[in-house]
């Protein structure tokens, strides 16, 4: 564990790093006794934790703690004072531990004891500039986003806490009322016990994400929850950014397909939560719009292969769409390949025959036939 130390007392810093280099497993990275330089290290080195005095004279440590947070919020940071005055305060700011001094040894192992389960996963050592992300296509995941993309393996204590959280992901721009979520979840229950079981999910909640090292933050406000998601990014939220990038009428067509690429599967399709369905659909519908968009921008500019690999995905993700088996046929055409415009247009005739009892629609049939009049 990497840890930097500020306190404006030489004495009182170098008491403290003897000490500390005395546990295994912990590095002092940095000591400083001008907070302002503390600050930059602390930026620079990203350490898992600062000890952090309060009373210093050119900015007090609560005030310090608060730009901490403000440009390393996976930063934990841990007060060390002489006075008691602060804790209310300290705690507010979500300081893992409060010591007060004189400090020893006994006391300061305490306090890493609590700062080891929560040791930041993406800020381990060779992790590089990665990202967390959570996924909500297909079903709910927790990704970290790098050079290669991780899985977080996640153990739900309870599905019923696992749904809750993913209502709070689907409701995140907005404060989720806790009679609402009561009323969803246990709605059987007397108010008095669907309290408790709600408050006990939320805990679990808290609990899981800080195991996976998630700074995500359920702020109860006004009978109310809302998500500080911090610097985690939403898969929905990103595929979103499409609209304004195909707008601009000559977006970069690489980190198009790459956001594209996030759907992997319809909204929480393996949830099967029946409050998503209408998002599910929502969404569906956009990705099946921005992706005919790429497509029919990639033939514009000729590049027929990586547009036609694009369609393939849409067909395979959604092989109910009749769009997708057009678009197909055209660039097969476009590129030549006879056999596998016709074999399109035959699998369609047995998806719509199969799913719905009825035949293609005329605008297609009429393009078929025109081809293959043309192609004698």
């Amino acid at each position: 564990m990497r840890v930097i130390l500020i306190d404006d007392e030489p004495l009182a810093l170098e008491h403290m790093k003897k000490i500390l280099l005395d546990i295994d497993g912990l590095k002092v990275v940095g000591k400083y006794l001008n907070p302002t330089e503390g600050l930059k290290a602390i930026i620079k080195e990203r350490p898992d934790a600062v000890f952090l005095d309060i009373e210093m004279p050119t900015i007090t440590g609560i005030k310090l703690a608060e730009e901490i947070q403000n440009h390393c919020p996976d930063v934990h940071i841990v007060f060390v004072t002489a006075y008691d005055e602060y804790a209310v305060k300290a705690f507010e700011l979500n300081a893992v531990d409060y010591v007060m001094k004189p400090v020893h040894k006994k006391r300061l192992t305490e306090t890493l004891n609590r700062l080891k389960p929560l040791k930041k996963i993406h800020l381990k050592k060779g992790t590089g500039n990665r990202s967390g992300m959570i996924c909500c296509f297909q079903t709910l995941q927790f990704i970290l986003k790098g050079d290669e993309s991780e899985n977080i393996k996640v153990h739900w204590r309870t599905s019923k806490a696992k749904e809750v959280f993913a209502f709070l992901i689907h409701n995140r721009r907005k404060p989720v009322r806790k009679e609402v979520l009561i009323d969803l979840f246990w709605p059987e229950s007397e108010l008095e016990k669907g309290f408790a079981q709600l408050y006990a999910a939320i805990y679990q909640i808290r609990k899981t994400l800080a195991s996976i090292g998630f700074n995500i933050k359920i702020i109860s406000r006004d009978h109310s929850y809302i998500l500080d998601m911090q610097q985690i990014k939403i898969d929905v939220d990103e595929l979103e950014k499409l609209e304004e990038m195909i707008n601009d009428g000559n977006p970069d067509l690489v980190v198009v397909q790459q956001l594209l690429d996030l759907y992997a599967g319809d909204y929480l399709e393996k949830e099967s939560y029946l409050w998503a369905e209408s998002e599910r659909e929502r969404l569906r519908v956009l990705w099946l719009y921005y992706t005919q968009k790429t497509i029919e921008m990639l033939i514009q500019k000729k590049e027929y292969t990586k547009a036609l690999l694009i369609c393939q995905r849409m067909q395979a993700l959604n092989p109910y769409s009749e769009e997708s088996y057009f678009m197909l046929m055209q660039l097969y055409d476009l590129l030549g390949e006879r056999h596998f415009v016709e074999q399109q247009f035959s699998k369609l005739e047995e998806m719509l025959l199969e799913e719905y009892g009825t035949e293609p629609d005329s605008e297609i049939s009429e393009w078929y036939l025109s081809w293959r009049g043309n192609k004698v």
